[in-house]
């Protein structure tokens, strides 16, 4: 996929990074209005495209239509599969729930294709992209494990580019083997500050840099539909401030 006009040095690849849109359309389409004016290689999501956000069909109308490769999420496996295991708070089953009954079969079907596991080849070696953990999208990546903790994890990867979406908090490492990056959230940022995450990575030979964006868009309108729609108020609250508000977030 391709934004915008792509770079024009030779052996620099840069590549846009999102993820958890959680069903946030004034967020994702603030985003996607930003980066088509970036001179771009490849435009990535990863994942938790819907769930406790109040525009499910819409989202996932927008991103259908910008043709963006998009991994399967945590909150995508919940709405679309039966998931065993225990359940979450009932205010999360709920609005999980109500994202179920919002969708087609057109809309389900999407979300069935989402792939695990996405892979680019970079200047600087193989990248993959997958939400929480390439075998569970609903783990959480070991983001801060120091590196002799995260060897399994990162030699049973072969990447030189670990992308991961599920912190909501934008995080990037250099690594002895390579560099991580978890852009945090476009529709529920978990940072301390409302606005959609975005990260932007310039990949060269040598290695990878990374810019961070905070992009505004008009969260009152995102957080009124939120309570219009009877979804937690909890979801509405993290979108106006960007705070966690419970263990779930």
């Amino acid at each position: 996929m391709r934004m915008g006009r792509p770079g024009d040095r030779i052996g620099v690849v840069r590549i846009a990074v999102f993820s958890d849109v959680h069903a946030n359309l004034p967020a994702l389409e603030a985003v996607l209005e930003f980066v088509r004016g970036l001179a771009l290689d490849h435009v990535l999501c990863l994942g938790d495209v819907v769930g406790y956000g109040p525009h499910p069909r819409e989202v996932i109308a927008l991103l259908r239509e910008s043709k963006i490769p998009c991994a399967l999420g945590g909150t995508d496996v919940r709405v679309i599969f039966p998931v065993p295991g225990p359940k979450k708070s009932p205010e999360t089953e709920a609005a999980l729930s109500w994202t179920r009954e919002q969708l087609g079969d057109e809309e389900k079907a999407f979300l069935r294709s989402l792939p695990p596991l996405l892979k680019l080849q970079t200047p600087f070696g193989r990248a993959k992209g997958f939400h929480g953990r390439p075998d569970d999208p609903e783990a959480r990546f070991p983001l801060f494990e120091g590196e002799a903790a995260l060897a399994p994890l990162l030699d049973s990867l072969r990447a030189s580019l670990i992308l991961t979406g599920g912190s909501h908090v934008p995080i990037f490492r250099s690594l002895s083997r390579g560099y991580l990056l978890d852009p945090g959230s476009v529709g529920l940022p978990l940072g301390g500050e409302p606005g959609a995450d975005l990260a932007v990575l310039t990949v060269s030979p040598e290695g990878v840099k990374s810019r961070f964006y905070k992009i505004p868009y008009d969260y009152a309108q995102t957080a009124f539909d939120i309570q219009a729609w009877g979804l937690p108020e909890r979801i509405a609250r993290i979108v106006r401030t960007g705070q966690p508000q419970g263990p779930e977030d």
